[in-house]
């Protein structure tokens, strides 16, 4: 596929450009916008919900809440929200008002760049008070995280290894390993989008402190051959093979070429149902919308996460293995959590400038175009 053809058909499915390099931002501005190297089989995939409104979504009412210090545990595993301070944010967001935006970019996003701050056979999530319980997960953000991590924690510890030092939240992967030595490979950039991935930002609402997500399937073991769908790929700019010149021995990883490296991008929906902050499989309470609503079922568009993940590894014809399933060695088991904790204050006018006015924000506030 001619390079043109394919940088097009990448923008549409991740946006801005992105090759991290300790979270630091590419030196060249104008190169922040070409699209990254993403391979289309990235691309989230939308479930068509059999229950779209005809209308765009509705604000959800203001009794239905979110959370600082959310309620006590509903039964199987539903996590409601606390209604109050729900309500107490959507109040504050509909106050706000958008910042001059001026020249700064129009794609509809802003996002935390994020260094490696840990290791722990943990996940607050999925288990929690129990460590050890889990397969090795790889954490940036929350430098505070293990098996006991609460809501309260996050803003009660907040030192974190993101930036803006405004987001306080935990995120997670299963740990990568080079197959060879059975050393970890940890990130060299881990940036955290939050984006529209609509064409339209209608209703778009903050993120309510306290939720905790998980996108992929750690369960999930299949072969990645080149062009499968949740393989890793290799990140660079301008024309070259996203799939790697060659791949490892046993054919799920790439080997790339100078100057690219390993890269993963992962996808999380953008509708939420405004009354959990969580569900028994950390998944039923947000969904993928459309650029025509939210499902009934899920009636609060959000910003949209996506991880998007660089390794300073190039390949090798012994290849990896995620802790996640060391058996097999695909990565097709690759996921990750997202435990959400911002100032609201930055939340909530983030969401105004950058999502709802369609604008380009980086860690600080717009991104300004260069000419």
């Amino acid at each position: 596929m001619p390079p043109l053809v394919l940088r097009s058909r990448l923008a549409a499915i991740a946006g801005t450009v992105v090759l991290l390099a300790g979270c630091a931002a590419p030196a060249d501005p104008a190169a922040r916008r070409r699209p990254p190297a993403v391979p289309p089989s990235a691309s989230p995939s939308v479930p068509a919900s059999p229950s779209v409104p005809a209308s765009p979504s509705a604000p959800i009412t203001p009794s239905a809440g979110s959370s600082v210090k959310p309620s006590a545990k509903s039964e199987a595993g539903w996590i409601p929200v606390d209604r109050e301070a729900w309500k107490k944010q959507l109040s504050a967001y509909a106050g706000t008002k958008a910042d001059p935006a001026g020249d700064a970019g129009n794609l509809p996003e802003f996002r935390a760049d994020c260094a490696y701050s840990h290791r722990k056979a943990d996940d607050p999530i999925v288990f929690p008070n129990l460590p050890g319980a889990s397969h090795m997960h790889s954490f940036v953000g929350n430098k505070a995280v293990d098996a006991a991590t609460t809501a309260d924690d996050l803003m009660k510890f907040t030192a974190t290894t993101c930036k803006p030092r405004a987001d306080h939240s935990a995120y997670w992967v299963p740990t990568l390993y080079d197959a060879a030595t059975r050393k970890p490979v940890e990130t060299t950039g881990f940036r955290v989008y939050y984006r529209s991935i609509r064409d339209n930002s209608r209703g778009v609402k903050p993120i309510p402190n306290g939720l905790r997500m998980i996108a992929g399937d750690a369960k999930k073991k299949v072969p990645t051959p080149r062009g499968a769908q949740g393989q890793f790929y290799c990140a660079f700019y301008g024309p070259g093979d996203i799939d790697g010149y060659a791949r490892s021995d046993n054919g799920n990883w790439p080997v790339c070429g100078e100057p690219a490296t390993l890269h993963f991008m992962l996808p999380f929906p953008d509708c939420w149902d405004g009354r959990h902050l969580d569900s028994p499989d950390h998944k039923d309470h947000v969904a993928f919308g459309t650029d025509r609503s939210c499902p009934k079922t899920h009636p609060v568009r959000i910003p949209a996460l996506t991880f998007d993940i660089a390794y300073g590894a190039k390949g090798s014809k012994a290849g990896y293995y995620l802790s996640s399933d060391p058996t097999g060695r695909s990565a097709s088991s690759m996921h990750g959590d997202a435990f959400l904790m911002w100032d609201v204050t930055a939340m909530n006018q983030r969401v105004r400038n950058c999502i709802a006015q369609r604008r380009t924000c980086d860690n600080d506030g717009y991104d300004r175009l260069a000419f």
